[in-house]
């Protein structure tokens, strides 16, 4: 087979894009490149956001463990005290006001705890959310 030629060859076909269509590809491949810049930066922008957020609520979550065992500790030794006392009571009505007074201090520790508690997960909350606030502030910002 002589005289064949390779019909991929580009002395076979000529073939010139025209200037028009040359130009609008690569207007479209210039856009891509821009949106494709853009999303990589927001994506970049939101894995931070995500990352802030959940090193804040992991710090949140363990103060409010670390107060949760001070609570459980401080608890149980009360009530061990308590229970001693309440062994070495001679009277009913001694033991009666031993458990009056019990309940009543306890009480109040339980509400105290409870407050601080309540302030340890809002403390929380609020670090948690900054970090999407600010994110949120530079996506729309305020005219």
């Amino acid at each position: 087979m002589t005289g064949t030629t390779d019909p991929f060859s580009a002395s076979v076909i000529p073939f010139e894009v025209p200037e028009q269509m040359r130009a609008f590809a690569e207007k479209g491949v210039s856009q891509a490149r821009e949106n494709y810049a853009k999303f990589k930066d927001a994506a970049e922008t939101h894995n931070g956001t995500v990352e802030a957020v959940f090193a804040s609520a992991h710090k949140g979550v363990s103060e409010y463990t670390a107060k949760l065992m001070e609570f459980a500790k401080a608890n149980t030794k009360a009530h061990l005290d308590f229970t001693q006392e309440l062994f070495s009571v001679k009277a009913p009505q001694d033991a009666f006001a031993l458990w009056t007074n019990h309940s009543k201090t306890q009480l109040e520790t339980f509400q105290a705890q409870a407050r601080e508690l309540a302030e340890i997960t809002q403390r929380a909350a609020t670090a948690a959310a900054e970090p999407i606030k600010a994110s949120a502030a530079k996506l729309y910002p305020a005219a």
